[in-house]
């Protein structure tokens, strides 16, 4: 028997219209601009709960502000959107994040796989009641895509270059025409205002399979890239680890900013092919070395130093983790990983205590 959840029951991951609906409804109340048709926030105020206002709104994306106007501003005209980028920069937690403050609901996602059906991405069917009545309105099951389009709020589809290009196709008519007709009925569904579409999508990974023109034609892209600094990822990593670290509750660890900073150091690196001064050229892992595979080693650290050492997060709590991270070859990557630690960790100042804890993690 399944137990049923209530809202007092404590979930590990709240959806972001619960974990911040503190902050929605002090921008809902203080909103005085034009809402477009659907929406519970104007496209100003949803900018602000992305980026925060520096004291009661805390900022959920660290980045470039003229994207995220982009992208709202693209969800408030008849142009779906698309989130591009490579692992690791935040694609799904803008598309989360978005669908909160557009339609107060984020939940409607279909999420993209080589194995995702037509049926996530239009309806399918209660194959009893297809049975026993026919093809009736009440046999429909519908999708997220369907839901959204009835109730005018945001639909998400996850990694959309993973889906099957047949798959992908049957958005083309949703997304130009704003209708999902149903044939076997005789009617369609059309979308009720507020209704858009929020895609992401990852070019460089593997197993993609490329949108048509047809497709990409109506999509508005928004470009997320990777932080521009060590300082812009840094405070990106710190945000988040805390934030993950109250939602686990995880014991409370003094300041870990250098450590932070020194896992963000070794990402950069490795990824970037060349030391920070510029000085040494590097040789690059397999592994893409993102701004989440940061965040998940230092809550990896946080917890091994809460439960297992003093409450400090030291060099020997996360050398496991960023080696786990670099090294996702055994072969190749072991290798560029090992002339790191000689050439780069064991010559540099203060870095001592790390190049041995990450030769004794070996």
């Amino acid at each position: 028997m399944t137990a049923t959840l209530d809202a007092a029951t404590p979930v590990l991951r709240p959806h972001a219209e619960q974990l911040y609906a503190a902050e929605l409804a002090q921008l809902a109340e203080a909103d005085d601009r034009p809402r477009p048709p659907g929406w519970k926030l104007s496209p100003q105020a949803v900018v602000t709960y992305l980026l925060g206002d520096g004291k009661d709104i805390s900022a959920k994306y660290i980045g470039p502000r003229r994207l995220m106007e982009v992208a709202v501003a693209t969800l408030a005209t008849d142009r779906a959107l698309l989130l591009l980028g490579v692992p690791g920069t935040a694609k799904t937690w803008v598309s989360e994040h978005l669908a909160a403050a557009v339609s107060g609901d984020s939940t409607l996602l279909v999420q993209g796989t080589a194995g995702t059906p037509e049926e996530a991405m239009r309806y399918g069917w209660n194959y009893a009641r297809l049975l026993a009545e026919g093809p009736t309105a009440g046999a429909v099951v519908a999708s997220p895509v369907m839901r959204a389009m009835r109730t005018g709020a945001i639909a998400r589809i996850e990694e959309l270059t993973r889906v099957p290009s047949d798959v992908q196709d049957t958005l083309l008519t949703i997304l130009s025409e704003k209708t999902l007709p149903v044939p076997e009925l005789g009617e369609e569904v059309q979308a009720v205002k507020g209704f858009n579409v929020i895609a992401t999508a990852n070019d460089r990974d593997r197993g993609v399979n490329e949108l048509s023109s047809a497709l990409r034609r109506r999509f508005n892209t928004v470009v997320l890239p990777v932080p521009g600094t060590v300082d812009e990822e840094v405070d990106i990593v710190s945000q988040r680890v805390a934030s993950l670290g109250r939602a686990l509750e995880l014991p409370e660890v003094p300041d870990a900013i250098s450590e932070i900073r020194r896992v963000v150091t070794v990402f950069r690196e490795l990824r970037e092919g060349v030391t920070a001064d510029g000085r040494t050229k590097l040789k690059s892992p397999s592994g893409t070395l993102s701004t989440a595979e940061a965040i998940s080693v230092m809550t990896s650290g946080m917890a091994l130093a809460s439960h297992f050492g003093d409450g400090t997060v030291r060099a020997a709590d996360v050398a496991a983790g960023i080696r786990g991270a670099v090294v996702r070859d055994p072969v190749s990557d072991a290798v560029i990983w090992r002339e790191y630690l000689e050439t780069v960790a064991r010559e540099r100042d203060g870095w001592k205590d790390f190049y041995r804890a990450a030769r004794e993690a070996e």
